[in-house]
């Protein structure tokens, strides 16, 4: 029955969601496991069985009348037809999709790490090299971080360009095939808890070797870049943990919303039930990019002044401004 089951939903899946379909789709299913049924009890095998019904209810024109459902199955009015995607394609895209978190996440961590160079810079014996040659080997290091980090933005960019076709063409995935995604999807689950769960302990512990490092009272010269090194590995760390494993979750989310929600195929992701909506094009634009905002700010701030047992309050004020602008002015359900 499961191999009628997933041809019943092939045929419905391009069809408008609205009472009327629903009630064919199911009068339709019962007809289909009737018969199936009826023939098994017969001494017909399986595949003869699902042969058979589909042979007999398999052709959606010929049933609409009496299913009721002429109007909708009409081309003039039914949902614009949309071109399915292979489950080896499905796969395909979520391997892709791995790769392009991955790079991104790792250019993300070089650019933040990238600032190690000035900082360790000043730990250099002038022995060994003059204030000049230390500040060069420093910059140097930075912009050869960066470089390889806009690298890795640009390989990732020309990953997810491969697949933009998704974006502009209508797709969609059959029953089976988002079944095997959301049997990947949840597989992962308890892979991306730990890894959003450890990345944010990183980021929230980031300040502890500062003030570990501090309350010693070491005069040693290396000390203060050696706490200010410490906080940029857990931050650097941290963040590509959040990165990859957000980026790498959104690749199912995003096979799974291929299916419009207005039509019989159904949008199989509830990603978006969560998901903040901003009818202003002002706020959207600005909490789009709010969080790597408050990133950036802390940073600074946390740099330029070595508070670290301070500037670790801007993350409960920034989270309790997000909650108050989602609320006032975000649409949880996109509406």
């Amino acid at each position: 029955m499961e191999t009628i089951k997933n041809y019943l939903e092939n045929m419905f899946s391009h069809l408008p969601n609205t009472p009327e379909v629903q009630k064919a789709k199911y009068e339709l299913y019962q007809m289909m496991e009737d018969k199936y049924n009826e023939l098994i009890s017969e001494g017909k095998s399986d595949n003869e069985a699902i042969g058979i019904v589909i042979s007999e209810f398999g052709n959606l024109d010929e049933l609409a009348d009496s299913l009721g459902i002429k109007s909708f199955v009409n081309p003039s009015q039914a949902m614009p037809a949309s071109k399915t995607l292979s489950r080896e394609t499905a796969a395909a895209f979520l391997r892709d999709s791995a790769k392009q978190a991955y790079l991104t996440a790792f250019g993300v961590l070089l650019c933040i790490l990238a600032s190690l160079g000035p900082i360790f810079s000043e730990c250099i014996p002038r022995s060994l090299a003059s204030p000049d040659a230390s500040d060069a080997i420093g910059i140097t290091f930075l912009f050869l971080c960066i470089a390889v980090a806009v690298g890795f933005f640009i390989f990732s960019g020309s990953l997810s360009s491969k697949w933009s076709y998704l974006k502009k063409e209508p797709y969609c995935i059959d029953f089976e095939t988002a079944n095997w995604v959301i049997e990947r999807k949840e597989s992962y689950r308890s892979t991306h808890a730990m890894l959003l769960t450890v990345g944010i302990i990183l980021c929230i512990l980031c300040a502890v070797p500062a003030i570990i490092i501090s309350s010693l009272n070491t005069k040693s010269t290396f000390a203060d870049p050696l706490s200010g090194g410490l906080v940029l590995v857990f931050i650097a760390i941290g963040v590509f943990m959040i990165v990859f494993t957000n980026m790498k979750k959104s690749s199912f989310d995003k096979l799974l919303s291929l299916n419009g929600a207005q039509t019989m195929g159904g949008n199989f992701s509830n990603s978006h039930d969560g998901k903040v909506h901003y009818e202003n094009p002002v706020v959207a634009a600005i909490m789009s990019v709010y969080w790597s905002t408050v990133t950036c700010i802390y940073l600074c701030w946390s740099f330029i002044t070595f508070d670290w047992g301070i500037t670790w309050i801007i993350w409960p004020i920034a989270a309790i401004i997000n909650s108050l602008v989602e609320n006032l002015l975000g649409d949880k359900h996109g509406n």
